[in-house]
């Protein structure tokens, strides 16, 4: 099983933009599903992005246009750029990696956008 460690989240302004990375271990990482997904305070987790084993890529409504999901196979990684943050784009931000079963969870990074 794939296991997922995030980083690169941060405080940033509104408008502004982070990238997130999340290294992925394991010899089968090129297999995987992988996906980031977020949870406000007071809200349920929810899906952001995922990319597909073949490359194809899937956005929520919220961060189509802003959001970009892309994986380098070669180094186990898997990217999140945000562009034009949003305040309510504040959440812990976590990497999702599946093939079969429930997959794997990183422990989380934090994003917060003041306004």
């Amino acid at each position: 099983q794939v296991q997922v460690v995030e980083s690169g989240g941060g405080l940033v302004q509104a408008g502004g933009s982070l990238r997130l990375s999340c290294a992925a271990s394991g010899r089968t990482f090129s297999s995987y599903t992988m996906g980031w997904f977020r949870q406000a305070p007071g809200h349920q987790r929810e899906l952001v992005a995922y990319i597909t084993s073949d490359g194809s890529t899937n956005y929520a409504d919220s961060v189509k246009g802003r959001f970009t999901i892309s994986r380098d196979n070669a180094l186990n990684t898997v990217l999140l750029q945000m562009n034009s943050l949003r305040p309510e784009d504040t959440a812990i931000y976590y990497c999702h990696a599946r093939n079969v079963g429930p997959g794997s969870w990183g422990q989380g990074t934090q994003v917060t956008v003041s306004s």
